[in-house]
């Protein structure tokens, strides 16, 4: 065909079927988004409480044991009231699938809440009953349960990400590889800021490396995202998404650079801490509200199908 030959039939422009989205929007919720959050600062919770435990910072250990108990407290309310009926939540455990993210999750769950449980209850027992022979028990096993928890915890901050990114939604699907380090480090961050917000300043230490850290792995795991996602990142960085995420990340380095730089400010901490907390669950609402973007538009279907059906019937 030479320079001057137009083609017969412009190229086509994709559609979909009578102005209608390829995919179905997803029928969840922000009950599911604050789930995702608040089962994230549980499980960062835990794991902080645990090391508090062990290196003997126990005004950090139950601010942080309690903040482990209120959050998947929390969490598991978000995710029955969304599932609508609280007896399905109990059905999902009379199969162990483990191809199936949800299933797996939901027997994470399972092994994690009894553990968190009773540590954080041994912490809020009043003195009277500590001296029981109940309170003594829940006192001797606090430890154990404690630790339980913490080992399931890091399947805990970063299981939901896994049920997210299997899923066909194009947003949370293409960005597999990076939403479990999202998740993990935005865990890690609200966890560490909650102790510093509630833990006394000599014991916090800790939690400031935690949330330091955390919001490190948050913040480059979610810039990785957005540069390698291709047109999938499109759902992140445009529109409420990209509101969201950007006031997210504004929070959490602000969180992180100020604990890094202040020190034992009792102040600072608490300002602080507050940023990392609003900062990690304006990053779950943001991911949550791409993915749910991603599926009214069908570009996000329909132009990758496209490319990939072009490379299979052009192999290089």
């Amino acid at each position: 065909m030479t320079g001057r030959e137009q083609l017969a039939v412009p190229p086509a422009e994709f559609r979909s079927y009578y102005g209608r989205a390829v995919l179905k929007t997803p029928v969840w919720d922000w009950k599911i988004a604050a789930y995702l959050f608040s089962g994230g600062l549980s499980a960062g919770s835990a794991l902080l409480a645990a090391g508090a435990d062990l290196t003997a910072r126990p005004a950090l250990r139950r601010v942080s044991r309690v903040g482990a108990l209120a959050s998947i407290v929390a969490g598991m309310y978000f995710l029955v009231a969304d599932l609508g009926r609280p007896e399905r939540f109990h059905h999902m455990l009379r199969v162990a699938k483990p191809t199936s993210p949800m299933s797996v999750g939901t027997w994470i769950l399972a092994a994690y809440s009894p553990g968190a449980g009773l540590a954080g209850f041994a912490e809020l027992m009043p003195p009277v009953l500590r001296r029981s022979w109940a309170g003594r028990l829940a006192g001797r096993l606090a430890r154990p349960a404690g630790l339980s928890a913490a080992a399931v915890a890091p399947g805990v901050a970063s299981y939901t990400a896994v049920l997210l990114s299997q899923t066909a939604v194009p947003a949370w699907n293409e960005a597999h590889p990076y939403l479990p380090f999202v998740f993990t480090g935005s865990a890690a961050a609200s966890s560490g800021g909650l102790g510093m917000l509630l833990a006394p300043i000599d014991e916090a230490g800790p939690a400031r490396r935690m949330a330091v850290l955390g919001a490190g792995l948050e913040i480059a795991a979610s810039r990785l995202l957005e540069r390698r996602l291709g047109l999938a990142a499109e759902a992140y960085t445009t529109g409420k998404a990209h509101r969201l995420r950007r006031w997210a990340e504004y929070l959490t380095v602000g969180g992180a650079v100020g604990t890094a730089a202040a020190g034992r400010s009792r102040l600072v901490a608490t300002l602080c801490g507050l940023a990392l907390l609003i900062g990690s669950a304006l990053q779950r609402f943001g991911v949550f509200e791409a993915g749910v973007e991603s599926t009214r538009d069908p570009k996000y279907v329909v132009i990758p199908q496209r490319e990939r059906l072009g490379r299979d019937h052009h192999p290089s």
